[in-house]
């Protein structure tokens, strides 16, 4: 940890730069380079991110003491490159106050404007500047942001009521206007007046007039909103480490509520939903930041090309639009170009789409932030192969800009074209986040999970509401534009929204929506189309998405840089077609048990079962034979040519039996035995833990004609697809061994059986014969079972559950707590545990390959699909990863990406 804490930044002088993020964080690091490369940049300074971690092991005061030299420093020289002074009643230094960590994370922390003000500062700033209404607009906002972020008035659910915002409202209804711009001055004084009253009432305590003791408040609020509950979510659902923390930027203000001349806005490089090549973004004159993304005002568009798209799809006329809504092209045309020259010298110096933030104080730019801009997962892919295509940058960088898990949103359906063109259309918005929702109208975010596919409608977002955004198939809010918090945080999800539904009419506490006179209730189906910001009645149909084009041009890209295949986990013939549409090279999961629950199957599967002999359990085994030899020839023809891997029957057998008498009566008739048998077979049957159980291949030595019946289904069925010219190459996979006995026992019966089919066909196939590692023990002796097997398959989901000693159908308990105290930093079933369970994992490769330097080895749990475990089995050396077919193109990239870090 560096003895320096605070770095300073202003005039074009930095004494950061870009490369710093991890101590300086995003937004710092970029305040830093902007500087450096001639952007115009209000000063300011940046405390660390190591201070967020002194800060939460020593405390407050303690932290204050050790930066109170340092900021003062740092103060004095932001009071010299502005001709102001902290805490001076006559021309006062007012500061912003912000957050910023080392990945961006849009509105989930704290920020503070205006700080530095009182009630002798406001006049002097008011005398200063000349417009008395600047001033005192100013001092409300601050007293309201101070006293919601460090004095803890902000509501903590949706039941408490914001005591600021109760007193505006009161304001505005007494004096007929509905807009904060109207507020007169006498009207902001009596705000001001009002609001430190409500501090006063609530807290005990009256509001801060010390300038310093403002800034120490505001700095330890940014660094405890590291830890509020939104932004510990926002860190799960991205993978961002606790332990990062998060820096304090202090910069000079500069204000766009100055009047018609002033103005303040966000802007991105390129569209973030589609990825088009296209300067973009809203606006607001004689506004602060917080008024853009909030939502409190529509925004204008930048440009005057989005301007008129905008005001097409309101349904506003030319006229209307450029009298009321003109872009910022328009109204100051010289300001536009600058900033239009501006954010081309980011691109091009940062090289990626830029999500910036910029003020114009009575005609003059500044730059308050840029960063790497969310975008959807189509953009993500459009903007790397564009900048790939001009050569911008090399396929290698444009490989490893994209977020492997983002892919996701371009594998889902869309809106069936012929279903759209007869949906009724409730309301138009503005198409925020591309994509297609259909769900049950929820209306708080908290609530989101009521119903199995929801959409949240809110008058706007909140990052209060992330939580229930992230559970909601699509998001529609009535107000705020495309940098609303909705829009933003929508798009890094990839979820579908429509924001800014100006028809919209909600009333919470009714729980109702209306819309041109209709009324609609929680629960009520419509559907949402963020590619167009149309809003449908009901349920809409939806269709396959298009693969080709950018998408397809990616994936060839991660195929010439992987070293590793990616096969599928797939139980049917039409999941491996689809996987082997998204490029899966093969099965390497294909689970038998889920092939006996259908029609008569499930039927010969009891009688199999519950017959006491082993002739009568041959008799019903011949029954299944078909049934599974036909399966088998769809799943090896939709993956001709590709290795297939057929695990035996795994589950214990309880799973298959009848538990409900009118069942087992209907079963003991069909198989003329007393009901009685039936239920002391199934009772036998029950076992206090399953999952340690009579299962895998346990199952098949007590019954080795099970095995016997799967081995010869098997064998038939790719002897069968040769007759017709069909590549199949089946692998046979023995679950659950712990023992080389146990693998040994289960071969030959498998050898045997094929030998014995091969006589009968007079023919022959090449097959394999290999094992599931799911057993701590069987990784452990992999160099003893690597003899006898041909390939080793492990499966991480049941390994994961017998290393921790943690049931995953029970875990869900307590998993929860062990992530919120960080016990656990993933899900061990979702993310790969390396420092445990990947030490089995790479042992067992290890020695297996030591007995045998050609064994394959692969992985077929959930985790094959998991970008940070891929590349951990590309680090241990494995032939292929296997995961569901949806997840194969995040696989396939995720491997891809491994081999480009590793070169």
């Amino acid at each position: 940890m560096s003895d320096k804490r605070v770095y300073t930044f202003g005039n074009g002088k930095a004494e950061g730069r870009t490369d710093m993020k991890e101590l300086l964080g995003g937004k710092g690091a970029n305040l830093a380079e902007m500087n450096l490369i001639g952007v115009p940049v209000p000063p300011g300074f940046t405390i660390t991110t190591d201070v967020c971690t002194e800060y939460n092991e020593l405390g407050h005061d303690k932290v204050v003491s050790l930066l109170k030299d340092e900021v003062e420093k740092a103060i004095a020289q932001v009071e010299e490159q502005t001709g102001t002074k902290f805490g001076d009643k006559e021309n006062p230094l007012l500061v912003s106050v912000r957050s910023g960590a080392r990945a961006s994370m849009p509105g989930m922390m704290d920020t503070i404007l205006n700080l530095g003000l009182n009630d002798e500062a406001v006049e002097g700033m008011a005398k200063k500047s000349g417009n008395e209404r600047f001033a005192w607009d100013s001092y409300r906002r601050f007293i309201q942001m101070y006293g919601d972020v460090v004095m803890g008035l902000k509501p903590e659910s949706k039941e408490d009521s914001d005591p600021f915002e109760e007193i505006m409202e009161k304001v505005k209804e007494e004096k007929g206007i509905e807009l904060d711009t109207e507020f007169t001055v006498e009207d902001l004084k009596s705000l001001v007046q009002k609001f430190k009253e409500a501090v006063k009432k609530r807290t005990g305590k009256d509001f801060p007039v010390d300038a310093y003791e403002q800034l120490w408040g505001a700095v330890a609020a940014v660094f405890d909103s590291w830890t509020n509950s939104r932004a510990v979510y926002y860190r799960r659902l991205n993978g961002i480490p606790d332990e990062w923390g998060t820096a304090v930027n202090v910069q000079a203000m500069v204000f766009g509520n100055m009047g018609n001349s002033s103005a303040t806005g966000v802007a991105f490089t390129r569209d973030a939903a589609t990825g088009e090549n296209i300067f973009n973004g809203e606006y607001l004159i004689n506004a602060q930041g917080e008024d853009v993304v909030a939502g409190i005002r529509t925004p204008q568009e930048i440009t005057l090309e989005g301007s008129r798209r905008w005001a097409k799809l309101q349904g506003i006329s030319e006229e209307e639009r450029a009298s009321k809504f003109p872009s910022l092209e328009e109204t100051m045309p010289d300001l536009y170009k600058e900033l239009f020259d501006v954010q081309k010298k980011l691109e091009n110096h940062y090289k990626d789409m830029q999500d910036l933030e910029f003020t114009i104080q009575e005609g003059k730019l500044w730059l308050l932030q840029t960063r790497n801009g969310k975008r959807t997962g189509a953009a993500m892919v459009k903007i790397a192969m564009d900048m790939y295509r001009d050569k911008f940058i090399d396929e290698k960088t444009a490989l490893l800009r994209l977020e492997p898990g983002k892919l996701d949103e371009l594998l889902h359906p869309v809106f069936d074209s012929t279903a759209i063109r007869s949906a009724k259309v409730l309301a138009k918005g503005l198409p925020a986040s591309p994509g297609a929702a259909t769900g049950q109208v929820v209306f708080f975010a908290d609530e989101a999970a009521k119903f199995e596919q929801a959409i949240l409608v809110r008058t706007e977002t909140s990052p209060e509401d992330l939580e229930g955004m992230n559970v909601a198939r699509g998001i529609l809010t009535a107000r705020g534009g495309m940098t609303s918090h909705a829009a933003v945080v929508a798009r890094g999800m990839g979820k579908c929204c429509v924001s800014g539904a100006g028809n919209v009419k909600l009333d919470y506490r009714a729980r109702t929506m209306t819309i041109d006179g209709k009324v609609y209730n929680e629960g009520d189906w419509i559907s949402l189309n963020g590619s167009t910001g149309e809003v449908y009645e009901g349920k809409v149909e939806t269709r396959k998405p298009d693969m080709s084009g950018d998408f397809a041009l990616i994936m060839e890209l991660s195929d010439k840089f992987a070293k590793m295949s990616v096969r599928t986990n797939a139980d049917s013939p039409n999941d491996a077609k689809v996987a082997r549409d998204f490029g899966a090279k093969g099965i390497g999961l294909c689970r038998t048990e889920h092939m006996f629950f259908e029609g008569e199957r499930i039927k010969a599967m009891r009688e199999m079962i519950l017959s006491s002999t082993v002739e009568g359990r041959k008799k019903a085994l011949a029954k299944l034979l078909p049934y599974q030899r036909e399966d088998f020839e769809g799943i090896f023809e939709a993956m001709a040519g590709y290795g297939v891997t057929v695990r035996l029957l795994d589950p214990p057998l309880h799973e298959f039996v009848p538990h409900q008498q009118a069942t087992q009566k209907s079963l003991a008739e069909e198989m003329g035995v007393p009901i009685e048998q039936i239920r002391n077979t199934v009772a036998d049957l029950e076992e206090f833990n399953p999952m340690l159980g009579h299962r895998g291949c346990r199952l098949g030595i007590t019954y080795p004609e099970i095995t016997e019946m799967q081995a010869r289904a098997i064998i038939e069925a790719a002897l069968n697809l040769k007759k017709k010219g069909v590549d199949a190459r089946p692998e046979i996979m023995v679950p659950l061994i712990g023992t080389l006995k146990e693998f040994k026992m289960q071969a030959d019966i498998i050898h045997a059986t094929a030998n014995k089919v091969f006589e009968e066909y007079g023919d022959k196939i090449d097959y394999l014969v290999g094992t599931m590692i799911e057993i701590p023990r069987a990784a452990l002796t992999a160099d003893l079972i690597a003899k006898e097997a041909d390939f080793f398959s492990f499966g991480t989901n049941d390994l994961t559950q017998m290393t921790f000693g943690y049931s995953r159908d029970d875990a869900g308990k307590f998993l929860p707590i062990y992530l919120d105290k960080g016990i656990l930093k993933d899900d061990p079933f979702q993310v790969l545990d390396q420092e445990g369970v990947g030490q089995l994992v790479e042992m067992g490769t290890k020695r297996g390959r030591g007995a045998k330097s050609e064994l394959k080895v692969g992985i077929c749990g959930e985790h094959g699909g998991e970008p940070s475990s891929v590349e951990f089995c590309h680090r241990t050396g494995m032939n292929y990863v296997s995961c569901s077919p949806y997840r194969v193109p995040i696989a396939r990239l995720a491997a891809a990406q491994a081999a480009a870090r590793e070169q």
